[in-house]
């Protein structure tokens, strides 16, 4: 039997939203799910423990930052990203194509393979699709991804129908080139906001029987509103009794609209790097802890809110923290802010299990209002 099964429980009668669980060797992931980032092997000022205490199930670990420092090979010999990272739950890891590529001054492409200079030291190095498999596999994440090719979004169309082909090229010598059977590998669709591209893509990769599929090149740069009529014509052509990935996506709205076309699994680093900009997402809307008018607020971040940021400390001492600089609080504020995501994750799925994801939406968006 496979280590990796995916089970749908409901299905929203209005929309494409649904709920599942996604077993791994770590553990089960919930769907729809949220993934904090922890980029170089640590969600950036919050401990394993409290990743678990806000709800997090699953975090995502990026390929080219731990191929730079400290190398595949040294985690690999400290035990593999959960053991060093503390973390006995589920990873994904990025293949750290979306990072080289966004390194555009920096890397030469060819159909076999892209060389970049290390941003860290200038270094000349070289990626290949068999080499990101291989480097995932040292990680030891239980999530890996195909090396992709992800343009911008304002690219021309020959260019986009040449990265989508090279992106289909490419996944077939990761699934060629996978050796541990312990990793789920994901296939990643591209083709921008073009559906004809879209559609090429998903023929090029879905003969390829992918245990999960992820979409990428979306919000690189384009208004929402095509995003999410890209969604609506990419999700259909993807395989329902696999887990679908959204990646990068993170505004909460974001969240809302591409869980109602049918995606499964997102990551970004806006709750955790808002954070550290002195932002929370909150029931009552975004609130900017550095504004004068929380300098004598007793009252918590967020009143519905049970985190150690809510609990424990009032909004005029938050602010206290970031205007003395002290690293106490971007740590709450990244606690808080994981586990808002975490909560709105958790409330959606219970919305469409009664079948109400649509209320839901409308619900979130009449109580959205601006910062504080």
């Amino acid at each position: 039997m496979s280590q990796f099964e995916f089970h749908l429980d409901a299905i929203d009668p209005a929309s494409r939203a649904r709920v599942g669980r996604w077993v791994t060797p770590h553990g089960v992931v919930e769907t729809p799910a949220f993934m904090p980032v922890g980029t170089r092997a640590t969600v950036k000022g919050v401990w394993p423990s409290q990743l678990r205490d806000a709800g997090a199930k699953m975090i995502l670990a990026n390929t080219y930052h731990l191929a730079l420092r400290p190398g595949p090979e040294v985690v690999r010999d400290l035990g593999g990203l959960h053991q060093v990272m503390g973390w006995d739950g589920p990873i994904l890891t990025d293949s750290g194509g979306f990072q080289v590529f966004s390194l555009a001054d920096l890397r030469k492409l060819d159909d076999d393979r892209v060389v970049f200079k290390s941003h860290i030291d200038g270094s000349l190095l070289e990626m290949t699709p068999e080499s990101a498999v291989r480097i995932q596999e040292q990680l030891g994440a239980d999530c890996i991804m195909c090396l992709d090719e992800c343009p911008a979004h304002d690219v021309g169309p020959e260019k986009l129908a040449a990265a989508v082909d090279r992106t289909t090229r490419w996944a077939a010598r990761c699934r060629d080139a996978q050796q541990r059977p312990d990793q789920a590998l994901f296939g990643i669709l591209q083709g921008g906001t073009d559906q004809r591209q879209r559609e090429r893509s998903a023929e090029g990769l879905l003969p390829l029987d992918f245990p999960g599929y992820a979409i990428g090149g979306l919000s690189v740069g384009e208004r929402p509103d095509l995003m999410y009529s890209t969604l609506d014509f990419t999700v259909p052509m993807l395989p329902a009794d696999r887990p679908r990935y959204l990646m990068g996506v993170g505004r909460p709205i974001d969240l809302i609209e591409g869980v109602l076309r049918g995606i499964d699994l997102f990551d970004c680093v806006m709750p955790t790097r808002n954070a550290r900009n002195a932002t929370a997402f909150t029931s009552q809307g975004l609130v900017k802890i550095r504004n004068l008018v929380h300098q004598r607020d007793q009252s918590p971040l967020d009143p519905k809110c049970d985190c150690a940021a809510c609990r424990g400390f009032s909004r005029g001492y938050l602010r206290h923290l970031f205007l003395s600089n002290e690293m106490l609080g971007p740590m709450l504020l990244s606690v808080h802010n994981i586990t808002y995501y975490q909560r709105l994750m958790r409330e959606l799925g219970e919305a469409i299990r009664s079948g109400q994801a649509t209320d839901f939406r409308r619900a979130h968006l009449a109580g959205s209002i601006d910062a504080t």
